[in-house]
């Protein structure tokens, strides 16, 4: 059910998400969108991979962020050792009633941290699959719904190959998002050196759950016009004609984008989505959808260049909404 999106509505939004922005910049020293990407994640109801080199505060990040939206934080430490039961539960004797009763995992949670998601099996990879497409797992026949809201948040290292396993195109598919996280300005580093025999200060809830589930609802509502679902499928048709790509962006791709579009421009205080802010999202919402080809991979060229040439190449048109829409910008 969409909510109705008046003027104050917009307005509380915008100044939810930069106090949240706020409240993580307290813990996490770094540059502030890339807590709006994760609130576009969570408005989106989508779910995030951070990749970085170890040691960049991928973990810090997540945690300040979870802390901020007030609901309920798990974490699992992927390792090779890792089974499926220990991601969603598992049925076990319980000896005073003579009966067998879950155990529930971590995923029964609200946000989920998946750190170093890549050194656990494709086995047990796949034991999220059903959880983010879903939100619901099945264990032993039975499946059982997930909390609302719910947000996976998963960190890998990109560089380090030894005991780790490559995810599964289907489950890279299953992130909204993929944010790469590099080393800090030189300026936020010597932040970091100037406070580090301090305690990080301690991150407060800004909302709830409710309040969570009532800006995906406004999300939902945010309007976008028909020429701006033109220049979204025309972007992922440039994707699979590009002759060095094998497999381009999927339609759940493009639908990703437009979701995402909508909870962007929600949290920019609008009603209705601009091609700005398609443009800003393409390459965290479509790269890493794409498949290259083996010559092009062997030439190091990824997604994000696709997608780079995709924006160059691919034009649109101003949206022409409804008179209310273009005032409220």
């Amino acid at each position: 059910m969409q909510a109705s999106l008046s003027h104050d509505k917009l307005s509380r939004v915008s100044q939810l998400a930069r106090a949240i922005t706020d409240e993580v910049g307290r813990a996490f020293i770094g540059s502030p969108h890339t807590t709006e990407a994760l609130l576009v994640a969570l408005l989106a109801r989508g779910h995030v991979l951070i990749e970085g080199f170890p040691g960049v505060a991928k973990t810090t990040l997540v945690k300040a962020f979870s802390a901020t939206l007030g609901c309920h934080f798990r974490r699992i430490q992927f390792t090779p050792d890792l089974l499926p039961s220990d991601i969603t539960g598992t049925y076990i004797l319980d000896m005073r009633t003579n009966t067998f009763v879950l155990r529930e995992g971590p995923v029964f949670t609200n946000v989920l941290l998946g750190d170093e998601i890549n050194r656990a099996p494709a086995k047990t990879q796949s034991a999220l699959l059903e959880a983010m497409q879903e939100q619901q797992v099945t264990i032993e026949g039975e499946t059982r719904a997930l909390a609302e809201p719910f947000i996976v948040l998963a960190t890998q290292n990109p560089i380090e190959q030894e005991g780790t396993y490559p995810l599964p195109e289907a489950q890279v598919d299953r992130f909204l998002i993929k944010l790469k996280m590099g080393y800090p300005l030189p300026a936020d580093e010597k932040r970091m050196l100037m406070t580090y025999d301090k305690p990080p200060p301690a991150v407060r809830p800004v909302i709830g759950p409710a309040e969570v589930l009532e800006m995906q609802a406004l999300a939902q509502g945010v309007f976008v016009a028909e020429e701006l679902v033109d220049y979204v499928i025309a972007l992922v048709a440039f994707t699979r004609a590009h002759a060095r790509v094998y497999l381009g962006a999927s339609p759940r791709a493009g639908l990703a984008l437009l979701h995402a579009s909508k909870g962007l421009a929600l949290l920019r205080g609008r009603d209705y989505v601009l091609p700005d802010d398609v443009r800003h999202l393409a390459t965290m919402v479509l790269g890493h959808r794409i498949i290259m080809t083996p010559d092009a991979e062997l030439e190091g060229a990824i997604g994000n260049s696709v997608v780079a040439e995709a924006l160059d190449k691919v034009g649109y048109k101003m949206p022409k909404g409804p008179n209310q829409q273009q005032q409220r910008g």
